[in-house]
């Protein structure tokens, strides 16, 4: 479902500042593949995920996503392809507008727009019985703006939306690391429910090992731009944090050293 060739991604190229972020990265993911992508800072992790989204142009390689190429294709055109939640909770919605009428953009992603009803009885039947099974007690706050939402509730409703209109590869880029722990638990919750009801090919960038080890059925490790692991199965349900350490570092040659992952396990 998703495919990425010899992905090569330079950022300041030919100055003192110049790094390597990507390192000709290769990866597939089947269809429902739910992979947790985990590594130190500047591992890779996150430009990987935002190369695929298309924030960032590559400088060399190719993806594919349902073997079509997006290589070239700008950001907004992935849209059709992809669905995306972000880091920061004020980034997926828009504020100043309802819950129902942020759904509905989401719903038309893709669709040419005219000059009819907005949002018909039909739809909002739709919105209802997706918000209730959240849990959250929005599906009774369809008219209310989202800028009064928490960012806990902010980020289940923007997860919704990415997956409203089912994508063909769901993008996930520490979606709970601005959240508090109970908060991230929840949203956590919900983004199981959503992959495995819609049966949708994701990757998870998290910083959280036990995170990582816990949700979807294969874990990949980054470090200075390239894939040291790939774990999936039975291999990964066996894994512990302590495994995890050791196998990064015979992988690496090095200890892994990144404050908020280890403080995070």
């Amino acid at each position: 479902m998703l495919r990425v060739e010899n992905l090569i991604k330079v950022f300041y190229p030919g100055s003192v500042n110049e790094k390597v972020a990507l390192d000709c990265v290769s990866l597939e993911l089947r269809e429902g593949d739910f992979v947790t992508l985990i590594g130190g800072n500047g591992a890779g992790k996150s430009t990987l995920l935002n190369c695929v989204a298309g924030v960032y142009n590559v400088d060399h390689g190719s993806i594919f996503v349902d073997d079509v190429e997006i290589t070239n294709l700008p950001e907004y055109k992935r849209a059709a392809f992809l669905g995306g939640v972000f880091q920061d909770p004020m980034m997926g919605t828009a504020s100043n507008m309802g819950i129902e009428e942020n759904l509905a953009l989401a719903y038309r992603r893709g669709q040419r727009r005219g000059l009819r009803w907005g949002v018909t009885q039909k739809e909002r039947e739709l919105y209802y019985q997706q918000l209730k099974r959240l849990e959250l007690g929005l599906e009774d706050r369809l008219d209310h703006k989202v800028g009064l939402l928490s960012g806990g509730q902010r980020q289940a409703l923007t997860l919704l939306m990415a997956t409203l209109k089912k994508p063909k590869v769901l993008l996930l880029d520490e979606h709970t690391a601005a959240l508090d722990p109970k908060t991230a638990r929840k949203v956590l919750e919900i983004t199981d429910q959503l992959i495995e009801k819609n049966n949708l090919t994701t990757m998870m960038v998290t910083h959280n090992m036990r995170d990582a080890i816990k949700h979807g059925n294969r874990l990949i490790m980054m470090h200075e731009g390239r894939i040291i692991l790939d774990i999936n199965g039975e291999e990964k349900k066996r894994l512990t944090v302590e495994d995890l350490l050791d196998r990064f570092g015979r992988a690496s040659g090095e200890e892994f050293a990144n404050d908020r992952a280890l403080l995070s396990s």
